[in-house]
């Protein structure tokens, strides 16, 4: 995890393998954090994808996306940074 501060605020940066690769792959993207977890939204190709981090207890565990179908969510949970990374490197 890599850390930002902005204006002596350290904000810890979430997703931060995700957003190395939308910046290698030149999109565009908004990035927040809410209570520990992460939040990546993004258009390619005129669509918008989301990627949001979510926690069990206060540890993130998982992701909610539509990285995979723009029209639908779901769930990944594991190693979803490498998962969401290799569906993105197909584009």
């Amino acid at each position: 995890m890599m850390r930002q501060n902005i204006k002596g605020l350290s904000i810890m940066k979430r997703l931060s393998k995700i957003q190395k690769m939308l910046k290698g792959k030149n999109i565009s993207y908004t990035y927040s954090e809410e209570d520990g977890c992460g939040s990546v939204d993004f258009l390619h190709r005129g669509l918008p994808y989301h990627i949001w981090e979510y926690a069990d207890e206060t540890t993130p565990c998982g992701v909610e996306t539509n990285v995979f179908h723009a029209g639908r969510t779901e769930e990944i949970e594991g190693d979803y940074e490498d998962i969401l990374i290799n569906e993105i490197k197909s584009w």
